[in-house]
């Protein structure tokens, strides 16, 4: 072969590597549109717990009560995944609470 043939051949294998390179960071970084990851997130944020739900808190944290008196009601769930109850103050996590039967 000519030399600028083996040029030529070189570059074409060189740039599809760089193709092939780019194509796969893409690929990687386009995962689904924003709008598709935006519901996922709210989705997951909102699975375990809604407004105006009742949720009863574990024993532990409030021993010596019945159940009826460690039941609240939702009041509003915020972004992180904690919630804001009716007649508690705070921001609380869903471990604090009995289990959803």
């Amino acid at each position: 072969m000519k030399k600028a043939t083996k040029r030529l051949l070189g570059g074409i294998a060189l740039s599809a590597g760089a193709l092939g390179a780019i194509g796969a960071v893409l690929m990687r970084n386009n995962t689904g549109s924003r709008r598709q990851r935006r519901r996922e997130k709210s989705r997951v944020a909102d699975m375990w717990a809604r407004p105006g739900m009742k949720v009863v808190f574990r024993a532990e944290l409030m021993p010596g009560r019945e159940a009826s008196e460690r039941t609240f009601r939702i009041d509003s769930l915020l972004p992180s995944g904690r919630v804001l109850l009716e007649g508690v103050t705070g921001e609380h996590a869903r471990r604090e609470f009995e289990p959803i039967r």
